[in-house]
């Protein structure tokens, strides 16, 4: 049997690449829910999830697996509208003459700004277009010496350190340019006329979940399952332990998937890793009205959150019995800050004013619900460096053998965590199973190939 640590998108993912190659293999997720980040609250239509998602069209693993689910005609592409709030105003950022109109940037801030995001090198007046092919040249840069370089002081002022202030906090100058680099590659295509073009599952991203559940079979599924031990004596990877409320259960297995936060690696096999990692606290609101025309709006103005989020600017509202649905969102890099330690209701009190100091026309009396999630780890801080922490798929030579690693802080999740990235994280951990010993029924399985 192969042992899968982890009930959430990257542990079904592996398990169903390993079922699809004839293998007997058991999940075992430590809470009583599955999906981990992409679990949903309920609406008067269809689920939201708690935690916003969507994908962009560089995004291929998950739009392929959805396929092969029979979830290929709830795949939709939508127009992901982005704005800047700035003196008190919405200011769109979507198309040439919207990005022309900013008032923040100069016309040559502009330049450097496009250049950059086209991957064309304009320092020194000759433009290359090669110098940001290779990601590792520029692990060891600062982000802020980075753009102070390759853009323009206003560029890095009045556009990117308000979104590094959101995304990254305290810790932004901590992170490398490679990063940046990385994300700018891994944004999807935009539409000239309109925006950028974004992915989401027609009835929510729970339902490829659910679709993962039933193509892996409940039977082969424990939740409540919190795996305390493996036994690597000689070597290999030889049981697994799993606390459940009937007690510990210990069951011999021939390799073992963690597909799991690395601290619960490290609780499982002492292999050590050295990312740090975000926290997140992220309400939903369900309003009776919209308060914007955009989806994704970055906040250049003081607010308490890090981002405000209308998802029914992108998915219309019809599709939750018209409610209007909004995320307010802030990271978390220490749990000694005061938003972590505010209890939901605080939480949302504090945000409930924020909302109305920066839109006038907001009613809390409109406000329909709002539920309040929180993880300590749902991101990483991708610092200089990062590439060398990530820990690898295959930990035979670390750890033990038959011992395989899926979770965050694997190469996958760069440079951005997402449910792409934990599909293919799964996917790479099975594959390197299959491709170390055969099938069950003796044959030989070629893997099949997956983005690294």
């Amino acid at each position: 049997m192969i042992g899968v640590v982890g009930g959430g998108i990257a542990g079904l993912s592996a398990a169903y690449r390993l079922q699809r190659c004839d293998y007997d293999v058991q999940v075992f997720e430590a809470s009583e829910d599955l999906g981990g980040l992409a679990a949903v609250y309920e609406t008067a239509g269809d689920p939201i999830e708690k935690f916003y998602h969507h994908l962009s069209k560089s995004e291929e693993t998950i739009v392929e697996l959805a396929e092969d689910l029979g979830l290929g005609d709830a795949v939709e592409w939508r127009v992901g509208k982005n704005a800047f709030l700035a003196d008190g105003e919405v200011r769109p950022l979507d198309t040439p003459w919207e990005i022309a109109a900013y008032p923040h940037l100069s016309v040559y801030d502009k330049f450097r700004l496009t250049m950059l995001t086209m991957e064309v090198d304009v320092r020194g007046g000759m433009p290359s277009f090669d110098t940001y092919d290779d990601l590792a040249d520029f692990e060891d840069v600062p982000i802020k010496e980075f753009l102070l370089d390759h853009t323009t002081r206003g560029v890095y002022e009045n556009f990117w350190e308000p979104l590094l202030d959101a995304k990254f906090g305290s810790r932004k100058e901590d992170v490398s340019a490679a990063w940046l680099l990385g994300r700018v590659k891994f944004r999807g295509e935009r539409d000239l006329l309109r925006g950028e073009i974004l992915g989401y599952l027609d009835g929510g991203f729970h339902q490829l979940i659910d679709a993962l559940i039933g193509a892996v079979g409940r039977d082969n599924i424990t939740t409540g399952a919190r795996v305390t031990d493996l036994d690597c004596s000689g070597g290999a990877v030889r049981t697994l332990s799993a606390e459940t409320g009937d007690g510990t259960e210990t069951h011999e297995v021939d390799e073992v998937v963690v597909a799991a936060m690395p601290n619960v690696l490290e609780d499982l096999t002492g292999y050590p890793c050295e990312i740090d990692f975000q926290g997140t606290v992220c309400s939903v609101w369900s309003l009776d009205e919209s308060l914007t025309d955009t989806y994704w709006l970055n906040l250049a103005d003081e607010a308490p959150f890090g981002v405000f989020i209308e998802h029914t600017n992108f998915v219309p509202p019809e599709r939750y019995g018209g409610e209007h649905l909004y995320y307010t969102a802030s990271y978390v890099q220490d749990p000694s800050e005061d938003l972590w330690n505010m209890d939901d209701g605080a939480v949302e009190a504090h945000w409930r004013d924020g909302i109305a100091d920066l839109f006038p026309a907001f009613d809390p009396a409109s406000v329909n619900w709002v539920e309040t999630a929180r993880n300590p780890r749902t991101a990483p801080v991708y610092e200089r460096g990062y590439l060398d922490m990530v820990v690898p798929y295959d930990l035979s030579d670390a750890v033990a053998e038959g011992v395989y690693y899926a979770g965050m802080a694997s190469k996958a999740q760069y440079p951005e965590r997402s449910l792409n990235g934990g599909i293919e994280a799964g996917f790479a951990a099975a594959n390197r199973i299959v491709g170390t010993r055969p099938r069950p029924d003796g044959e030989r399985t070629v893997a099949e190939p997956v983005p690294e």
